[in-house]
């Protein structure tokens, strides 16, 4: 009669010293944590620690082994007279531990290195001479498992995975022959034990797991310990523990892990940095309710840029369709947005990105305007003829210029190049902004006033919508000396009724935030605004003060302008189309006692030091020129505020992602600001 008994004695008796190990660990924890616990508590009663990012420990549990394949002959000495195939067993296993994760971060390490156990025992078998046999062996290695951790919910579960690389320990096996049952008077043959042969010395694998961590310890605590039930699983990829036969084992761990970290104190972090190392403060303008509508007039580069290996127009300009033409006006572009635009740079580059369709309106409001499309491409004269064809194809097709009226080339470099010989940093940017179709033309009605040449700028859009919040309305944020104590900050600010707004984390000094963005609706209230920063050391440091704030709204008694100019990559001299243009066209327009705000701006190619210098040095550029048409005309009564924001793109007018925000961004921005009645 054939019988199968899956588990023996052995493996019973092994799972009654595991569960007693397991049970150590535990009456260990127990008695490590009554004693801790009353020392800290009597110790640090009123201290509060961060969650520890390191953690040392002991895991401990039981392998569950799963045989499968065909195993004969166990060495040189003795062979069985049939196979085994499959079986099962417990083992022990228990291995120190290190842990590093981040308490703000769901990433983390772990590294395990013990004792692993893959004993077991094969599935009984009869031989030839219809007697039972029964093997069971004792296979053990020291494992080493580094591991990747996870928290997907950043939660106390967690998830696991990495290799496993073991090195055997142990490999002995037991061979029980019994006795045939048709002669029950028989007597047994002894047991045969040895060493498997053929046993690999190392074994590489992997593990994927699963844990839960259950605080055993309170944030009173400086050590703090974790108790993390896991469960992990280590299929047979990698583990035929001989190197001949079939022979593998999968396995499946259930077990707990006992951990200990030492947290920081966290005011002991905030009262190391000291005060005079970050000097905090909020600047809140007075922002007396009035409505300022100004008249913009928007500066027109003659270029189309084009995506890099693309000659087709991108899809962030405004391409109309025939039927949508006649209702087309420059004044009213809010109509014709742009898909993809984010709000910042919305309302003026709805004007940019129009720019064919407002060319192609003013060819057909003037027939005799001729204009030639020039596209430059580093791929050479033919892709630049290619986009500026396919501007050619836009026009005839869409607002039905003739074809005559038009010209195209393709040469290698614009006449202007962002990209000059030598350079060597930000090229990538450079030849976005040198990729591009240039519109020349030599019709005044297309033109700027007093411009020429191939480089003439098309005519200013003219718009007279409601200002934004201007960028010295907005509430300032300083932390001097943040750049040198601290690696991040960020801010909460909490109103009358404890509502909690958070921004940042940031890394620059000082941030500007616009009211609305706090206020929201309300046109003033009174905050709290705590400064938390992370020092780069890891500590925390925490700065408090009161703010009375005013939402900036528009006065309906003020009427202003602005204008806009732009200028060549890295130039900060206007050329002398602009001088005349600001002499002849802006400065006859300031009122007598009005108020000039003047600001620069650049783009974010080069140094940020260099670009603020540039930036003050391109607004000062434009005042001496309105300085000194003033004074010809014998005037002294306006005032002058001139700003210099560099590559800023908390106050820039535009993002930095695309060329044209690129190059719109090296500015200067002239607000006439009229004398209050």
């Amino acid at each position: 009669m054939k019988t199968k008994t899956n588990f023996k004695i052995g493996s019973c008796i092994a799972w009654s010293s595991n569960k007693l190990t397991i049970n150590s660990i535990a009456i260990i924890a127990l008695g490590w944590l009554s004693i801790q616990t009353p020392v800290q508590s009597q110790e640090t009663q009123v201290i509060k620690y961060t969650k520890p990012s390191w953690y040392f420990g002991v895991a401990g549990g039981a392998n569950f082994n799963f045989y499968r394949g065909s195993t004969q002959q166990l060495n040189a000495g003795f062979t069985p007279p049939a196979a085994f195939h499959d079986g099962n067993g417990v083992g022990l296993f228990i291995a120190p531990l290190l842990e590093y994760r981040p308490a703000d971060s769901r990433w983390g390490v772990m590294l395990q290195a013990g004792y692993d156990n893959r004993k077991g025992s094969f599935d009984q078998i009869v031989t030839p001479c219809d007697c039972p046999a029964d093997l069971s062996t004792n296979v053990s290695y020291i494992t080493v498992e580094p591991s990747l951790r996870f928290a997907p919910f950043k939660s106390n579960f967690y998830l696991y995975g990495g290799p496993r690389l073991a090195f055997n320990m142990d490999k002995s096996f037991s061979y029980q022959l019994g006795i045939n049952p048709a002669y029950p008077d028989q007597a047994a043959s002894p047991a045969v034990t040895g060493d498997l042969s053929d046993v690999k010395k190392t074994i590489f694998s992997m593990q994927i797991g699963a844990g839960y961590d259950i605080p055993l310890s309170s944030d009173t605590n400086k050590t703090q310990f974790v108790l993390s039930p896991f469960v992990a699983f280590q299929p047979y990829f990698g583990q035929n523990p001989r190197s001949t036969e079939t022979w593998n084992i999968t396995t499946l761990r259930a077990g707990v892990a006992l951990k200990m970290g030492q947290g920081h104190n966290i005011q002991e972090s905030t009262d190391m940095l000291k005060d005079h190392e970050v000097q905090f403060s909020v600047n809140s303008p007075s922002n007396v309710p009035g409505d300022r509508r100004m008249t913009e007039i928007f500066p027109l580069r003659n270029y189309v840029f084009f995506n890099i290996g693309s000659t087709e127009i991108p899809n962030r300009y405004v391409l109309l369709t025939k039927d949508q033409v006649k209702d087309f006006k420059e004044d009213q572009l809010e109509v014709f947005a742009p898909k993809n635009l984010s709000d910042r740079s919305k309302r003026q580059m709805i004007v940019y990105y129009n720019v064919l369709n407002i060319l192609g309106d003013r060819m057909q409001k003037n027939p005799s305007s001729t204009i030639t499309l020039v596209g430059s491409s580093g791929k050479g004269p033919e892709d630049g003829l290619a986009m500026s064809e396919s501007i050619k194809i836009y026009l005839v097709n869409t607002f039905a210029i003739n074809p005559s009226r038009i010209t195209t080339k393709g040469q290698n470099k614009p006449n202007i190049p962002s990209e000059q010989p030598g350079g060597t940093l930000e090229l990538e940017l450079l030849r976005e902004g040198d990729r591009r179709v240039s519109i020349e033309s030599t019709s005044p009605d297309l033109l700027m006033e007093f411009q020429s040449g191939p480089e003439a700028q098309l005519k200013p859009v003219q718009i007279a919508p409601l200002q934004e919040a201007p960028t010295e309305s907005y509430v300032t944020f300083n932390n001097k000396g943040a750049n040198e104590a601290l690696s991040t900050w960020s801010l909460q600010i909490t109103d009358e009724q404890g509502k909690v707004q958070a921004f940042g984390p940031y890394t620059q000094e000082e941030v500007s935030i616009p009211g609305k963005s706090i206020l929201g609706s309300h046109p003033e209230g009174d905050y709290t605004v705590k400064m938390i920063g992370q020092t780069k050391s890891g500590k925390i440091v925490e700065k408090e003060t009161p703010v009375h704030m005013v939402l900036w709204t528009p006065s309906k008694m003020e009427e202003g302008t602005r204008y806009s100019i732009i200028y060549e990559f890295n130039k900060s001299k206007a050329i002398s189309i602009y001088e005349k243009y600001l002499t002849e066209v802006v400065t006859p327009k300031i009122p007598v006692g009005a108020t000039v705000i003047i600001h620069g701006h650049t783009d974010i190619i080069g140094e940020e030091v260099h670009n603020q210098d540039l930036s003050l040095a391109r607004a000062n550029d434009v005042k001496s020129i309105i300085v000194s048409g003033l004074s010809k005309s014998g005037r002294n009564d306006v005032k002058f505020e001139v700003l210099g924001y560099g590559e800023d793109e908390n106050k820039s007018p535009f993002e930095n992602k695309t060329p044209e925000e690129r190059f719109y961004n090296r500015t200067v921005i002239i607000d006439i600001i009229p004398a209050a009645k």
